[in-house]
């Protein structure tokens, strides 16, 4: 899904400098962006499902707008980039254990057990990249990236199809994840002359 982001940075880059240009801060929007993930959780927890799709797409809103704000200020610092990635990993959890406490409550248990996938997906698919990366080596397999998998939670959640929305969750961020890992397998290989 790397249209996704593609398309998303190419719509916050003229928010991100307006506001840049207003002075709002950065780290304010990925706070902002933490706070409505964790708004989303406690909507989906009381089984306000609608709602809490339309509060998550609002964060994840806030999260591409950050970027786009800390690049046009001339603002973008490691430790901005560092706080936006860990309060993406939650905002995330948080979406996904109140839709998991919900499910719960009602004795869904096929939907627990893909809310379960998933987030081990979703997890493995951006340790896998930071790690790489890290290392040095490539990790662009982008099939399932947050904004992807944000988009297919939040349609699930709009449109009342949020099993068919955890399938393919569950698939798309374990498929990247298994793909994630033989690319890098590969690279780090090749490193030694296979």
């Amino acid at each position: 899904m790397e249209w996704s982001q593609s398309l998303g940075r190419r719509l916050s880059l003229p928010l991100g400098k307006g506001l840049a240009r207003l002075g709002v801060s950065p780290n304010v929007l990925t706070a902002i962006g933490l706070l409505g993930g964790g708004g989303a959780g406690a909507l989906l927890a009381l089984g306000q499902l609608f709602w809490g799709g339309w509060l998550m797409l609002g964060a994840a809103a806030m999260d591409m707008l950050d970027g786009a704000v800390a690049r046009a200020s001339g603002r973008a610092t490691r430790r901005g980039a560092f706080l936006d990635s860990v309060f993406d990993r939650l905002s995330e959890v948080a979406a996904l254990s109140g839709l998991l406490a919900y499910f719960l409550s009602r004795g869904r248990s096929q939907e627990v057990a893909l809310i379960f996938v998933a987030t081990v997906g979703s997890i493995l698919v951006s340790y896998m990249r930071a790690r790489a990366e890290g290392l040095g080596i490539s990790c662009r397999e982008d099939l399932a990236t947050r904004p992807g998998r944000v988009l297919i939670l939040s349609l699930g959640l709009l449109t009342g199809q949020v099993t068919i929305a955890l399938w393919v969750l569950a698939a798309t961020s374990n498929l990247t994840a298994l793909r994630r890992l033989v690319s890098v397998a590969r690279q780090a290989g090749a490193e030694r002359g296979g």
